[in-house]
């Protein structure tokens, strides 16, 4: 009967805990409302970015997505201010290899030198 008292008990008392800490947990803030304009401009001024998390209600993770994109963007506009000073495209990526069939016979300019350093 005592074991069946203590694990009512016991029950009881992980229920209450349970609704405890949900009812504590922290709001989650809609991450569409987020405006970069307004939190660049804030940790322009100064502030940190905890606090203006907490002026703008937003996560201190928005935050650095907006500084992120911020930098992305300030980096892009520089590149492509560069390139119309200069007139240059950017150099290309390299070109792929051939596929594997064409890799078995020897090109053109490979087989000229080892033609010519063949006896006869």
């Amino acid at each position: 009967m005592v074991m069946k008292k203590f694990a009512l008990v016991a029950a009881s008392a992980m229920l209450v805990t349970t609704v405890a800490f949900a009812a504590n947990a922290r709001p989650a803030y809609a991450a569409a409302t987020v405006d970069c304009d307004a939190v660049m401009s804030e940790l322009n001024s100064g502030k940190h970015q905890k606090e203006v998390a907490a002026d703008l209600n937003t996560t201190v993770y928005q935050v650095r997505k907006c500084k992120r994109r911020a930098a992305a963007a300030a980096k892009a506009a520089t590149k492509s201010s560069i390139q119309a000073q200069t007139g240059k495209e950017p150099p290309m990526a390299p070109a792929m290899a051939a596929p594997s069939s064409a890799m078995g016979a020897p090109s053109p300019a490979m087989a000229a030198p080892a033609a010519a350093a063949s006896p006869k």
